[in-house]
């Protein structure tokens, strides 16, 4: 892990413990957002950044990358679908783990060329997530305590705002799939997760407006479309976890389907 920022000094110094980055290069592409994202999601990798490390300020990495304060807020929240930064209001954002090995670009230039292969893709999100659940029903060894650190998780992130939220929500999904003991379905898994939801919190991603389904009056129906796949997968009933799958994938499409409404 690279060494930490030296402590803050005075007034417009870099607050304590934050990592550095090193040497990047200046962005100048018509999709800034999505190379600043990109090249954060390589550091994060190169420079072996260990879970729970902030990231230097919006401000710093902005300087960094010779790209806009809200380019960088809308890379960081992109990152956040990937459940790879969380952004904490009023401290900064912070790694909660390292990338996988993803397939994510090339499905997002997919579903970029034609947006008719959504209802494809979410299909496919729903097929992988069952296989993997079910695959996990299967092998005596697989531990769910992933899951259930991951669904209190989700529950007080929404105390934290949207992006604590989406963050939690992408590794959920990931450490269900993950119980088949399959690293390379959970990897094309959140790749196909990641662009789904790239595609349904884009307006959120671009200009920072919560979707009225995140909002804290709305954390209990949350609660209630994600609790009952660990419930079915804890007492090792199939056909109840399909239905739990089945139920979150049919909220989804409705998400979906609204979020692509004219305002």
């Amino acid at each position: 892990m690279p060494p930490a920022e030296p402590a803050a000094t005075g007034p417009g110094s870099r607050p304590r413990n934050v990592v550095q980055l090193g040497a990047v290069r200046m962005v100048a592409t018509s999709r800034l957002a999505d190379d600043v994202a990109e090249q954060i999601r390589q550091l994060i990798i190169t420079k072996d950044i260990a879970e729970g490390a902030r990231l230097p300020s919006e401000r710093h990495l902005a300087e960094m990358f010779g790209a806009s304060r809200p380019i960088v807020s809308q890379a960081l929240r992109s990152l956040s679908l990937m459940g790879l930064v969380e952004i904490k209001q009023g401290s900064g954002a912070y790694v909660m783990r390292r990338p996988e090995s993803a397939i994510a670009t090339s499905v997002n230039l997919m579903l970029d060329l034609d947006k008719q292969s959504l209802s494809h893709l979410v299909d496919l999100r729903l097929w992988l997530e069952t296989l993997g659940a079910t695959e996990g029903l299967r092998h005596a060894e697989s531990n769910l305590a992933d899951v259930r650190s991951a669904l209190q998780r989700l529950k007080e992130s929404m105390a934290g705002g949207t992006s604590a939220w989406i963050a939690a929500d992408t590794l959920f999904h990931a450490a269900v799939v993950r119980t088949s003991g399959n690293p390379y379905l959970a990897s094309i898994y959140e790749a196909i997760h990641t662009a789904i939801i790239s595609y349904e919190y884009d307006d959120w991603v671009s200009s920072d407006r919560v979707p009225d389904w995140l909002l804290p009056s709305n954390a209990d129906a949350q609660m209630a479309i994600h609790k009952p796949i660990l419930d079915a997968l804890a007492e090792g009933d199939e056909a109840a976890t399909r239905d739990a799958i089945r139920h979150h994938h049919e909220v989804m499409l409705q998400h979906i389907a609204r979020s692509r409404q004219p305002d």
